[in-house]
C-alpha cells in the first residue's frame, strides 16, 4: 500500500502548535494537504494554507522542518502518511474556510487531540526546539 504523500505547515505561537479540524473529522490535523499535478512543496503548501485558513505564506521564510511518517487516520486507501513539514511566516488573520471547520493552538500535552501524523509533527517541532 502506497503512503499518502502530503505537505504540512507547522506554525507555533507561544508554545502551541496550530492545528485544524476538517469537516467530518474527529481529530485535528496540520494545515496542508496533497500536491496537485506539477506542484512543488511551496506551491502546494501555500495554496492549501490559503484555501484552509485565508493566509498568505511568505516565500522568503519558507523552510523545511523535516519529514514524518505515521499511520494514516481516516484514509482507508493508505496505511501511512508521509508528511513533509515546513515553517513559514504569514500575512493575514487566521480564519477557518472551505473544508476546515475550526482551528486551535494545541500544547504538547494536548497530543491526544491530534491525528497520528500531526502527533509526529508535534514531536518533530519539539525536537527542533520550536515547542517546549
Amino acid at each position: 500500500m502506497e503512503d499518502l504523500d502530503v505537505v504540512a505547515w507547522v506554525q507555533v505561537h507561544e508554545g502551541r502548535m496550530l492545528a485544524v479540524r476538517s469537516r467530518g473529522r474527529d481529530l485535528l490535523y496540520l494545515p496542508g494537504g496533497k500536491r496537485e499535478a506539477g506542484e512543488t512543496d511551496w506551491s502546494a503548501l501555500s495554496r492549501e494554507v490559503r484555501e484552509e485558513l485565508a493566509l498568505e505564506l511568505d516565500a522568503a521564510t519558507f523552510r523545511e522542518l523535516g519529514v514524518v511518517r505515521a499511520p494514516a487516520h481516516d484514509q482507508p486507501a493508505h496505511a501511512h502518511v508521509r508528511m513533509a513539514c515546513f515553517t513559514a511566516a504569514y500575512r493575514g488573520d487566521i480564519a477557518a474556510t472551505n473544508e476546515v471547520d475550526e482551528f486551535h493552538y494545541v500544547a504538547p500535552a494536548d497530543r491526544g487531540l491530534l491525528a497520528p501524523a500531526a502527533r509526529a509533527a508535534l514531536d518533530l517541532a519539539r525536537t527542533r526546539g520550536l515547542l517546549p
